[in-house]
């Protein structure tokens, strides 16, 4: 019987020990067995929900992005397929803060790549120069796609902001790119890789030259494969993600499941791997046969330094951290609000906060990257005639914010999302989640740090390594990597040829 051990219970290991499970129950792995640990008393790791009095509210990530199949194939597994629902598309729009004022984004754009020249040129966002940058830029077409495919033999990467440079100009770059990747990454678009964090854009450069002209034949393919009509941008499910997790957690057998265990070390033994843990003071170890390291990069680093030294080096050096701050509003309190219709809203990260700049305030200001209005992206998020308000801080300051408490960040977060829609009345209820060091940073070459990661793994047989360290940080990219990590794991667990009989497990006080 081979064993794999998945250390993390994330996104990424639950999928992965959901896939063994899985498998096991078709029965091409009944050789197999498996033991997740995780360290903290919950599975699922930054996708979290919260349910109260009629509101969902997601603590981290609330939807995925719709035509990445992975997660919605998932679901559907799980027999949520009538759970799914799509973003209120027809009420997509996100804004800008620009002082204390909203201004809308223009409609049609993808990330900073417009489809619709009228609102583009409409738009006040943009100087007449930078208009004219993005006119100019399908002229350049040739010249683009040269240069991309010179730089792809060179296995050359760029910053995001030198690859929407070159594209748009600065103003662009600063305007659109920067809040809206902030928002994802929590991180500087001057250090973003281009390749692996826009690959899509990547690719259409090297295929079309021109962003614009690339998208639009992609719109106009995606026309003529008769995609639905009522495709929405984004996809969620009606009692909010955490339903993906309890669902897991319902098909993994509970024997498999080691929560509140923390991995100390992961040690080569032989052809097979001892897995050191601590569980509320008690020290043990057990081996395996594969192990499966599916935890934060700063984790991970500490785990695989003593394999091999080089390995920390080319794990993201850095990650952002993250505060979620939602504020649910009852319909008689709700009353009063004037909320734009729309998705939320953007802060670039320029815009200088009002006040002492060392007060609270302020640096809560500094960090507000952006805020959904929860109830208006999805239905089913609150009751009838209720607003719900995310906000989301990141970026350098927001390491200060995490010490505070919880009434503490509520308040900042209300009197933050005032200064841009109006003095807001106290919230039903708040929710603080704090997501320290949870966002790594894919700076400038990171896939090529991959490259040498995954050659460096390669010489340590039954080592795998999954998260949102290394291949994409969006819920389908995790689930995806999680499942095919799982089914790499069992072919090369249950391949081995030894016959050795893993020893009982030791425990010491």
């Amino acid at each position: 019987m081979k064993r794999i051990a998945i250390v993390g219970g994330g996104i990424a290991g639950l999928s992965a020990a959901y896939e063994l499970a899985r498998t096991r129950e078709d029965n091409s792995a009944a050789s197999c067995t498996f033991t997740l640990f995780e360290a903290a008393p919950r599975l699922g790791g930054i996708v979290a929900t919260e349910r109260r009095a009629g509101f969902v509210v997601e603590c981290g990530p609330d939807s995925w992005v719709s035509e990445k199949p992975a997660a919605r194939t998932l679901a559907v597994e799980l027999g949520l397929a009538d759970a799914l629902i799509g973003s209120n598309d027809r009420w997509r729009k996100t804004y800008l803060a620009e002082g204390r004022t909203l201004t809308p984004l223009p409609d049609g754009m993808r990330m900073m790549v417009p489809s619709n020249w009228a609102a583009l040129l409409a738009s006040p966002l943009l100087s007449w120069q930078a208009k004219l940058a993005y006119l100019r830029e399908p002229k350049m077409a040739a010249a683009l796609q040269a240069s991309a495919l010179e730089n792809a033999d060179n296995n050359h990467d760029e910053s995001v902001r030198d690859f929407v440079c070159r594209h748009f100009g600065a103003e662009a770059a600063d305007a659109f790119a920067a809040p809206l990747l902030a928002g994802v990454f929590g991180g500087d678009i001057r250090s973003l890789s281009a390749r692996a964090v826009l690959p899509v854009f990547t690719q259409i450069e090297r295929t079309h030259g021109s962003l614009i002209l690339g998208l639009q034949a992609r719109l106009r393919a995606a026309a003529n494969n008769s995609a639905p009509a009522d495709a929405s941008i984004f996809t969620s499910l009606r009692d909010g993600l955490g339903t993906l997790i309890e669902r897991m957690e319902q098909r993994i057998p509970a024997a498999s499941l080691r929560r509140n265990t923390r991995v100390q070390a992961i040690e080569r033994t032989g052809q097979q791997w001892r897995i050191r843990t601590e569980s509320n003071g008690a020290l043990a170890e057990e081996i395996f046969d594969s192990a499966i390291v599916a935890v934060p990069a700063h984790v991970a680093a500490s785990l695989l330094a003593p394999l091999d030294a080089e390995m920390p080096t080319l794990l993201p050096q850095h990650a952002s951290s993250a505060i979620v701050v939602a504020l649910a509003f009852a319909p008689e309190r709700a009353a009063a609000l004037r909320i734009p219709r729309g998705f939320g809203f953007l802060v670039p990260q320029r815009q200088s906060a009002t006040g002492h700049p060392d007060s609270q305030a302020a640096l809560a200001q500094r960090a507000l990257l952006a805020c959904t209005f929860v109830d208006q992206k999805f239905p089913h998020r609150a009751p009838p005639g209720a607003i719900l308000l995310r906000a989301f801080f990141g970026g350098h300051p927001a390491p200060a914010l995490l010490g505070e408490s919880d009434a503490t960040l509520a308040t900042l977060a209300l009197q933050s999302l005032g200064t841009l829609l109006g003095r807001l009345p106290e919230p039903e209820f708040s929710v603080v989640q704090r997501w320290p060091l949870s966002l790594p940073q894919y700076a400038v070459g990171h896939l090529q740090r991959m490259e040498q990661l995954q050659q460096r793994a390669a010489r340590l047989p039954g080592l795998h390594l999954v998260g949102n360290a290394y291949h994409g940080v969006g819920l389908p990219d995790l689930i995806a990597a999680g499942c095919t990590t799982a089914r790499t794991a069992i072919g090369a667990a249950c391949a081995q040829s030894s016959t050795a009989k893993p020893p009982a497990t030791r425990t010491r006080p």
